[in-house]
C-alpha cells in the first residue's frame, strides 16, 4: 500500500489517533478530535481496520499498526514541514499556516516533500516548535516542558506552543510570545490560579490552562534539562 492509494480522510484520521497518543485511543475521543459523530467514526475504523492500519479491542480503543504509524508520520511530517515552509518562506503567520498545511498535506508527492526539505535546510521543529518526523520515521525529542513546571523567578526560552488555535497564537504573538522569546516566570497562583509572566520587558497573567500548553527550556541550569 503506498500513499496514493490512501485518501485523505485515512490520513486525517490516522494523524489524529497519533496525535491522540496512538495506542488504546477511545472513539469517543477520536470523534471530538475530528468533530465528526461517533457512527461516522466507527465506520471508518472498520475500513482503517480492513487495511490493517488500526487494531481495536473493546474497551480499549484503538491502536495503531506499524503501518499505520508509518502513515501517520509521513502525513505529519508533510504537515509540518509545509507549515515551515510557508511560515520561513512565504511569509505566512504562524496562525494560518495550520489551516494551509491540512489541505496541503495530502496534495504534495514524496519528491516535492524533499524538495521543501532541501530548501529549509532540513528543518527538526515546526514554526510552533513541534517536532518533524524525520524520513526515516523518527521524531526529533520534543524541547522544554511546561511553564506550570517551572519554579518562580526562573529563566527559560521558550520552545513549543502546543494549543495552536488560531485565537490562541494570534493573541500569544501580540504579547511576545513565540518560540525563542526569553521569559520568567514571576508568581504562580495556588488552587489551579494564573500564572504570571514576564517577557520582552512586560508582565502579564495567563491561564493556568495557557500555561501548561507552552513549553520552555530553563536557561538556568539548576534548575534542570
Amino acid at each position: 500500500m503506498t500513499r496514493r492509494t490512501i485518501s485523505a480522510a485515512t490520513e486525517d484520521y490516522l494523524k489524529t489517533i497519533y496525535d491522540l497518543g496512538g495506542r488504546d485511543v477511545k472513539t469517543q475521543a477520536l470523534a471530538e478530535a475530528l468533530s465528526v459523530s461517533a457512527a461516522s467514526v466507527s465506520g471508518m475504523l472498520k475500513k482503517l481496520h480492513a487495511l490493517k492500519l488500526i487494531t481495536y479491542e473493546k474497551y480499549r480503543g484503538v491502536s495503531l499498526t506499524p503501518a499505520g504509524r508509518k502513515v501517520a508520520l509521513e502525513t505529519l511530517r508533510h504537515h509540518r514541514l509545509i507549515e515551515t515552509y510557508l511560515s520561513e518562506a512565504l511569509g505566512y503567520p504562524w496562525h494560518e499556516v495550520h489551516d494551509e498545511a491540512e489541505r496541503l498535506e495530502h496534495v504534495i508527492s514524496e519528491a516535492f516533500e524533499a524538495r521543501i526539505a532541501e530548501a529549509l535546510g532540513h528543518p527538526t521543529f515546526d514554526p510552533h516548535g513541534d517536532p518533524i518526523p524525520q524520513t526515516d520515521g523518527s521524531l526529533p525529542a520534543p524541547r522544554g516542558r511546561p511553564l506550570t513546571e517551572l519554579e518562580p523567578g526562573r529563566r527559560a526560552r521558550l520552545t513549543r506552543i502546543t494549543d495552536q488555535r488560531r485565537e490562541v497564537l494570534v493573541y500569544l504573538e501580540s504579547q511576545g510570545l513565540k518560540p525563542g522569546a526569553e521569559l520568567e516566570v514571576v508568581a504562580r497562583a495556588p488552587l489551579a490560579g494564573p500564572v504570571t509572566l514576564r517577557c520582552g520587558g512586560q508582565q502579564l497573567a495567563l491561564s493556568l490552562e495557557l500555561a501548561e500548553t507552552l513549553h520552555a527550556t530553563p536557561l538556568d541550569p539548576s534548575n534542570g534539562p
